[in-house]
C-alpha cells in the first residue's frame, strides 16, 4: 500500500526511559519498546520496561505528539504462554499506539480479546512475500508489516505494491545473516533460543579472558574471537565470530557491519515504504540521540527538496562513528544480479 502522498516515519528504539525521551527529543516520530521478560527479542539484563515505566513512556510520547509502540515478539513456548498473554494484555491497559507481534497464537488472542488495539507484524515473523503478509492482514487485521532485512530493494518494490498494509523496513543498525524468526545459531552454543527465550547470546554464558596476545570472548565455553590490542571488541555472537576455515582465520559467516540506508532514501519514500527502523534497544542514549537527530535531519531534507536529496558528508562521518565494525553497507538492498 504506498505512501506517496505521507512523509516517512522514523521509529527509533529505546531499552529504558532516558533513552525513550532521548529518542522523542531528538526527532523520532516513534519510539519501540518491550517488557522486562523473554516476552521481547532484548531480553537482557538492565534493559526493558516495567508495566508502570511504559505507562510514563506512553504520556510522554502522547504530550510530544509522538506514538508508542511495545514489542512482544517472541514465541512462547507452552509454560510461558500465559506469561506472553498478560503482557499483551497490560500493553492494551497502558493505551500502546501498536503492538508488535510474531506468534500467530498471540495474534489470533489479540485480535479477538483487544480487537481495537493496532497491531504490527515483527520483523521475527519472518514474512517476505505478499501472500503471507495478505494472510495475517485477513486473518488478524494487521495494519503494518516490518519486513526482514533479507530483500532486496526491487523485492520491497514489488511487496508495496500489492501489500494491503502499511510497510516498515529497517534503516539504520546492526545487521543478521540470518532471517529473523529463524535462527538457531545461539540455541545450539548456550541452549538458550533467541526466538523464545528473547536473547541472541544471553549475558550468562558471555565471558571475557585477557590474555598476553589480547582479549578473548567465549560464550558458553566456546571461543567466538580474539581481538589484538587496540582492536574493538564487539559483543560476542556466533555468526560474528572469527572461525578457522582451510587454514584461515577470518568472519567465516557474517563481519560486523552496519546498516545505512541514507543512500537510497529516495527509493525507498518513492516504493511507499512507510517508515524506517533504527535496530538496537540494547544501545546507549548517546547512541539513540545521535542516529535519532541524524535521521530526522536527513529524512526532513529529502521531504523539502526530493529533487535535489543527497546524503550530506557529515551525516555519513557520524552514523559511521556508531556503526558495527565502524563502516555501513546497503545489505540486501543492493543486489547486483537482481
Amino acid at each position: 500500500m504506498p505512501a506517496l502522498n505521507k512523509k516517512m516515519e522514523l521509529i527509533c528504539p529505546a531499552g529504558n526511559l532516558p533513552t525513550l525521551r532521548a529518542a522523542v527529543d531528538n526527532g523520532a516520530d516513534a519510539v519501540y519498546i518491550g517488557f522486562r521478560n523473554r516476552t521481547n527479542a532484548r531480553n537482557f539484563p538492565g534493559l526493558n520496561f516495567s508495566p508502570e515505566e511504559a505507562l510514563e513512556g506512553v504520556r510522554y510520547a502522547r504530550i510530544n505528539g509522538k506514538r508508542l509502540f511495545l514489542a512482544i515478539n517472541t514465541f512462547p513456548v507452552p509454560e510461558h504462554w500465559q506469561e506472553a498473554v498478560k503482557a499483551v494484555d497490560k500493553a492494551a491497559e497502558i493505551g500502546v499506539d501498536a503492538l508488535i507481534l510474531a506468534d500467530i497464537g498471540l495474534m489470533n488472542y489479540t485480535a479477538r480479546t483487544h480487537p481495537d488495539l493496532r497491531l504490527h507484524l515483527s520483523v521475527q515473523g519472518s514474512a517476505t512475500n505478499r501472500h503471507a503478509i495478505a494472510f495475517y492482514h485477513e486473518q488478524f487485521g494487521i495494519s503494518r508489516v516490518v519486513l526482514p532485512r533479507v530483500l532486496s530493494l526491487a523485492q520491497v518494490q514489488q511487496l508495496t505494491e500489492k501489500t494491503p498494509v502499511e510497510v516498515e523496513v529497517f534503516g539504520y543498525g546492526s545487521l543478521c545473516v540470518m532471517v529473523e524468526g529463524r535462527c538457531a545459531l545461539s540455541s545450539y552454543v548456550t541452549g538458550n533460543s533467541p526466538n523464545s527465550a528473547g536473547v541472541c547470546s544471553p549475558a550468562h554464558a558471555v565471558r571475557w579472558l585477557e590474555t598476553p596476545s589480547g582479549r578473548d570472548a567465549y560464550l558458553d565455553g566456546v571461543l567466538i574471537n580474539r581481538y589484538h590490542d587496540g582492536e574493538t571488541a564487539g559483543y560476542p555472537t556466533i555468526c560474528k565470530g572469527r572461525f578457522k576455515v582451510n587454514n584461515h582465520i577470518f568472519h567465516s559467516i557474517e563481519e560486523p557491519v552496519c546498516l545505512n540506508v541514507l543512500e537510497i532514501l529516495p527509493e525507498l519514500v518513492n516504493a511507499g515504504v512507510s517508515a524506517i527502523k533504527v535496530e538496537g534497544r540494547q544501545r546507549s542514549r548517546a547512541y539513540v540521540s545521535t542516529v535519532a537527530r541524524t535521521l530526522r535531519a536527513a529524512l526532513d531534507s529529502y521531504h523539502v527538496d526530493p529533487d535535489n536529496f543527497k546524503p550530506r558528508n557529515e551525516w555519513i562521518t557520524q552514523l559511521n562513528q556508531l556503526a558495527e565494525g565502524n563502516c555501513h553497507t546497503l545489505g540486501a538492498y543492493h543486489r547486483s544480479w537482481q
